[in-house]
This record gives structure tokens, sequence and C-alpha cells, in this order.
């Protein structure tokens, strides 16, 4: 999934967000409000992970702007505040779920997966098409009963054209889902992933080049 995180303590916003990229999620980090408004404007993310403490504008402005923008992106709110008064009204900007400070990596990383699947139709958590078997849950990947060891990309990768179910996924939709706003979209990173992708997979290949637009699994 791509997710936002929005934290101004630069140690945890690094420390959620390599933990959520361990997790194969591709993530961007904004320090404030304003530089997560203006990311949220450009990309389209799953989920957006938001201290509601934030300079520049405030954390309640960011989930209304959220809210308001009738985008399918779900917000978890971080804060330090535990009185239930504080995650009630949390909830009443619209926000999707609501974790206090301080938390363990594991339950974030839980809630912001739940979160994704609110935010895209449903996928099974074993996605099956043509002699490919992609476990979600336990990050492994088969064709026919042969183990293929992918990486994070790959694998996150072969999930997007799995879930498309034979239809067409563009590059510029791989990038966004599945690279972070650094990723340089003339560098053929999509490219070079799915050349990779198509070696580990084996004869005969599966995944289809359509020219100019993307690739399929069909």
């Amino acid at each position: 999934m791509r997710v936002l995180v929005v934290e101004d303590e630069p140690r945890l916003a690094g420390a959620i967000a390599t933990w959520l990229r361990g997790e194969a999620h591709a993530v961007d980090v904004a320090h404030d409000g304003a530089a997560a408004q203006e990311r949220i404007g450009v990309n389209d993310y799953d989920v957006v992970v938001l201290d509601r403490d934030i300079p520049v504008v405030h954390g309640d402005d960011v989930c209304r702007a959220v809210v308001a923008s009738g985008a399918t992106t779900r917000v978890l709110m971080l804060t330090a505040a535990a009185e239930v008064t504080d995650r009630v009204a949390g909830l009443g900007l619209g926000a999707d779920d609501y974790l206090t400070k301080p938390f363990a990596f594991p339950e974030l990383a839980a809630r912001v997966v739940a979160l994704g699947r609110r935010c895209r139709p449903a996928a099974p958590p074993v996605l099956r098409r043509a002699g490919i078997t992609l476990d979600q849950s336990g990050r492994e990947v088969f064709r026919g009963t042969r183990y293929v060891p992918l990486s994070k990309k790959e694998f996150a990768v072969l999930a997007e054209l799995l879930r498309a179910d034979g239809a067409v996924v563009s590059t510029e939709r791989l990038l966004e889902k599945v690279w972070d706003e650094h990723a340089d979209p003339f560098t053929g990173a999509v490219r070079l992933a799915v050349l990779k992708l198509r070696r580990k997979l084996g004869d005969p290949p599966v995944v289809e080049t359509v020219t100019g637009v993307g690739y399929r699994i069909p």
C-alpha cells in the first residue's frame, strides 16, 4: 500500500516509516500539516498515519481535509492524549482509527493493513492466477508447488498484478502503489522489477507487457 506518515518528531517518523517499509509498503513522510496536505493533494494514499498535534496546520484540520475531499484514504490518528474524550473527538473528526502513544509497532502495522483493506475492494488473503499462489499474510509465493523467493518490491508488484484479476495495471499505478515519492519515473524501476519478477517466476512467462500501457497476468 501507499502510506503517508505525518509526525513532527523526526526519529519517531523515521522509525514508523522504516517499520512499514519492512512490511513492503511504500511510505512517504511529512513533518508538519502543510507538507502533509501538499503530499495528499498530489499522491493517492491508502492510509495516512497522522499525529494529531503537529505544527503549521493542525492534525485535526488535515483530517478534516482528507474527509472533505471524498477520497478513499483512511486516517489512523496518533496522539499522546489517552483520555476517552480525546479519542472520541478524534474519531468525530472523521478519523477511521485512533492509537495512543506509546504504541507497539506491530500493532500500528496491523491497524494500517486493516484500514488499507477498507480503502479498496476486498481481496482474499491468498491470491491465485495462472498457476501462481500469493499468500499476503505469510508473504509467500508459489508457482505450482515451487516456492519463489521475491524481494519486497517484487512481491508488491506481483500482488498488484494479481489483484487486477487479468486487467492491465499501468506503470504509473505500480509506481504510485509500490514506490514512494522519491522514485524517479524515468529510472525504469518498474520495468526492472518486472524483469526480475519474470526471471524468478520462470517459464512459460506469465507477466505480459501491454506496450505503452502497462502489465498484466492474463
